[in-house]
């Protein structure tokens, strides 16, 4: 299944931030959907809004590179 987000659409950008999510600062109702996961990954936009939660780095990267964004890992 093809996904396409408008991530940064109404500001222009084209950057998007990756950054690991501890699942335990989440809330309660998406950490019962998330057994024995410990991190997810968040990509966020230049405000910092989160956009997306996945499963792994990887997968961030893909993400925002199919919706022709450049990625930034966040630590």
């Amino acid at each position: 299944m093809d996904h396409k987000f408008d991530f940064g659409a109404e500001t222009g950008d084209k950057i998007v931030y990756v950054r690991p999510v501890a699942v335990a600062d989440l809330p309660e109702e998406v950490q019962a959907e998330l057994d024995g996961v410990e991190t997810l990954y968040a990509l966020h936009d230049a405000n910092g809004e989160r956009l997306a939660l996945v499963r792994d780095r990887r997968t961030a990267f893909i993400l925002a590179r199919q919706n022709d964004l450049a990625p930034v890992n966040v630590h």
